[in-house]
């Protein structure tokens, strides 16, 4: 009789969570919890806490107007497109110098893979900690997702910075192969490095042994597989991209090098030769000689 019960409860249990299933199934819930969201954009970004909003007007960046960094342009075009094809593909770190053009990289990628099933993925530093709710979500997905973590860094006692840790290498729990991390970053190491930091820095056989706070912050940055760096252009390189961006905004060119000394004093002023400052004269200075009047 016992078991008659036992059997009978079983199977109302049994017909209740199948029930459960398929009405969550036709309302479109996820097992992590989340909303869906509109799955025909190309680009979302996390709101917390917890929903993914699609982004119906991405920034559009044109591949061809990021000047001056063809070898980084050419290495993070080569490891998306392995990833887009299910081939090995690692985590990027894209650091360096203010306006040298990082974030513009990575958001060019919906443009050069424009007729792919690539989709990206804004999300905050601090909001990392909800990856391990995010992922389940695309995992069940066809397309391919790059996570894009822009102006990366941490504080010391970051939780966050544990999150991504274990997402790039460091979880028991394997990341979806159709979700790939790249983030930018002005610093190399992610996270502040103080002097105190070296304090238990060690000489061992005339080799420097750091500290396990340095080690620490090293660990972080060691887990993306691709690193590209980013560097101030020298006064020649900048002149030449201001050059290239006034022949592109200026019916015939600008004419003579008049600009030349107009283009260094704005970058003085602007304490920066990188490719925004470049975009940012030439943008000036083909908009005054267009106003009527001008030269």
């Amino acid at each position: 009789m016992q078991d008659s019960q036992n059997d009978a409860v079983v199977t109302q249990l049994a017909r209740a969570a199948d029930a459960l299933e398929r009405l969550a199934s036709a309302s479109g819930a996820s097992p992590s919890g989340l909303e869906p969201p509109d799955w025909s954009a190309r680009a979302f970004r996390w709101r917390a806490p917890d929903r993914l909003e699609a982004i119906t007007r991405p920034h559009q960046v044109d591949p061809d107007q990021l000047l001056g960094i063809d070898t980084q342009k050419d290495t993070l075009f080569r490891n998306t497109q392995q990833f887009l094809a299910g081939a090995p593909a690692n985590d990027a770190l894209l650091w360096g110098a203010r306006g040298t053009g990082k974030s513009s990289l990575v958001k060019s990628l919906l443009v050069r893979f424009a007729d792919s099933h690539l989709r990206l993925i804004e999300i905050d530093a601090q909001d990392l900690i909800e990856l391990p709710r995010l992922t389940p979500l695309l995992a069940q997905r066809p397309e391919r997702f790059i996570i894009f973590v822009d102006d990366l860094s941490f504080e010391a006692q970051d939780a966050s910075y544990k999150a991504l840790k274990a997402m790039l290498d460091g979880s028991l729990a394997v990341p979806p192969d159709n979700v790939i991390l790249y983030a930018t970053s002005n610093r190399r190491h992610l996270m502040p490095e103080f002097h105190a930091d070296n304090a238990s820095a060690r000489i061992v056989n005339e080799e420097l042994h750091h500290g396990e706070a340095v080690e620490e912050k090293i660990s972080l940055s060691d887990r993306f597989g691709l690193w590209l760096s980013f560097h101030p252009y020298s006064q020649a390189q900048y002149l030449d991209i201001v050059a290239e961006y006034l022949n592109r905004l200026i019916p015939n060119g600008p004419g003579g090098n008049d600009w030349r000394d107009d283009a260094l004093a704005w970058a003085l002023l602007r304490g920066s030769r990188s490719g925004r400052t470049a975009w940012q004269f030439a943008r000036d200075y083909a908009g005054r000689n267009q106003l009527p009047g001008q030269d």
